[in-house]
């Protein structure tokens, strides 16, 4: 059985703190849907009827975009997905996001908002896996 990763771990989130990060960091998503969307953790969330995955993820953006741009963030790109070119070819991703964050702090302080937090559920119920990778532009060299 494959294992699915939403959340982040503890030691996932000290061992990013502990990398010491100053200025923007992006944050690099790859998400795969749900056929029908999982709202059984967050019924007062969920539609009248059964949506898709990929219709609850677009919920989950149009809830978050006003706190995402009031912390200093970002949505840099969202794209379709697909099968690796270099990669394991049994895996592919459905959806492709690039957000930005000014600062790791300001990013903390955005999914740490309780409003924000509030319509997290979307975000659950539309997801049956996701990777998400916290990268820093390159500093020590110019292209």
């Amino acid at each position: 059985m494959n294992k699915h990763y939403l959340e982040p771990t503890q030691e996932a989130g000290a061992a990013l703190f502990s990398r010491n990060i100053s200025g923007a960091v992006v944050m690099f998503n790859l998400l795969r849907f749900n056929d029908i969307a999982d709202y059984s953790q967050f019924p007062e969330l969920a539609p009248e009827t059964p949506i898709s995955g990929e219709a609850a993820f677009q919920k989950y953006i149009d809830f978050t975009l006003p706190f995402l741009k009031q912390s200093g963030g970002e949505l840099l790109f969202l794209g379709d997905g697909g099968k690796y070119l270099i990669g394991p070819p049994d895996e592919q991703w459905d959806k492709v996001m690039v957000v930005k964050q000014s600062s790791l702090e300001s990013f903390m302080a955005f999914a740490s908002n309780q409003d924000y937090l509030a319509g997290l559920g979307h975000r659950t119920a539309a997801l049956l896996d996701s990777r998400l990778l916290p990268v820093v532009e390159t500093r020590s060299r110019k292209f």
